[in-house]
């Protein structure tokens, strides 16, 4: 028999009336019955509040609080501190679960035990379509997830869904759990959870229904603008990657690579800059040459964060990089 630990459910929430019963419903259905879930209203202004103290009264696992501060971050630490749970997971309050979420999920956590992270295939749905960018990320995350390579790919994009993850508290809190006040909150604890060398279990199966929808916070809120997402890429790379005894190299001088060089040129890291573009060879950008990308061959040591976004161009470096004998995760990075 399975054991039947406490998992606490964290949700914060703000605005999501015409989502949330979805979602309440499809936590109350789970397979699994030993969980809590501690809401957290984050000054919503409509009936949201209203709406989840008609779950509140009839079921007591369901708890409801209002922020203390203000915003996702704020909301996150102030129900982790309610939080009775042994495992942890984070829900958000649009989104639906699986049935078998929890269950799936935990089994594994009591297979592999400690220093794991349980995660699972997630699903895009949206009234209207859901658009070719999030799709293709979707398919990306997935087959990450299948065989629990996520952590190979960060640097790219976050790579443990903000809503699909659990974990043992005692791990929640050896990679600080939501303390950090920096956004996007989900990439930095993504990040934390690679740091801390957390192993992420193996899923095939869909356990997260993700909405999608015009006024949803990733994509109206100015904390997950890419610059932010660019700052910690760079920043958790300088700390955890970086090796003083090699010559970093940017490849790509388009819109990302120009912003990377400007945050190493502020930073004062020194590092050569390379590119496959004929226009840009040979030309100063902040007073740095471009040079060719064949000078990669030259160089003893390196290691190399590669800018360019377009799926070609990136095999046709991976097999550049293979011939130079470089590998990924080790000797270059790709950033997009």
């Amino acid at each position: 028999m399975m054991q039947t630990p406490l998992i606490s459910i964290l949700i914060p929430f703000k605005n999501v009336a015409a989502y949330f019963d979805e979602c309440i419903l499809s936590i109350l259905s789970q397979t699994y019955k030993n969980w809590e879930l501690i809401a957290i209203n984050d000054h919503s202004t409509d009936n949201s509040e209203q709406l989840l103290h008609s779950y509140v009264t009839q079921d007591s696992r369901i708890t409801c609080t209002t922020n203390t501060g203000k915003g996702i971050i704020q909301a996150l630490q102030l129900a982790y501190t309610l939080s009775s749970g042994i495992y942890i997971t984070r829900m958000d309050a649009d989104d639906i679960m699986t049935p078998n979420k929890l269950e799936v999920m935990l089994s594994s956590l009591l297979k592999k035990g400690k220093g794991h992270i349980a995660i699972g295939k997630v699903e895009y749905f949206c009234a209207t379509g859901v658009n070719n960018g999030y799709k293709r990320y979707e398919e990306w995350l997935n087959k990450l997830t299948i065989t629990g390579s996520n952590f190979s790919e960060i640097y790219k994009e976050c790579v443990i869904p903000s809503p699909c993850w659990m974990l043992h508290k005692n791990d929640f809190e050896k990679a600080n759990a939501f303390n950090p006040n920096r956004y996007p909150e989900d990439y930095d604890l993504a990040f934390r959870f690679y740091k801390t060398e957390l192993q992420c279990i193996p899923c095939n199966q869909v356990l997260h229904l993700w909405r999608d929808y015009d006024t949803r916070s990733s994509r109206t809120s100015a904390h997950y603008a890419q610059n932010y997402f660019l700052d910690i890429k760079l920043d958790y790379f300088l700390a955890l990657e970086y090796k003083l005894t090699h010559t970093l190299i940017v490849w790509g001088a388009g819109s990302k690579g120009k912003e990377i060089a400007k945050k190493l040129i502020h930073n004062k890291t020194p590092f050569l800059w390379v590119c496959n573009n004929p226009k840009k060879i040979g030309k100063d950008i902040y007073n740095q040459r471009l040079l060719h990308f064949s000078a990669i061959s030259s160089v003893k040591k390196s290691q190399i964060i590669i800018t360019v976004a377009n799926e070609e161009a990136q095999k046709s470096i991976r097999n550049k990089l293979k011939q130079f004998e470089l590998a990924a995760m080790k000797d270059y990075f790709f950033f997009c």
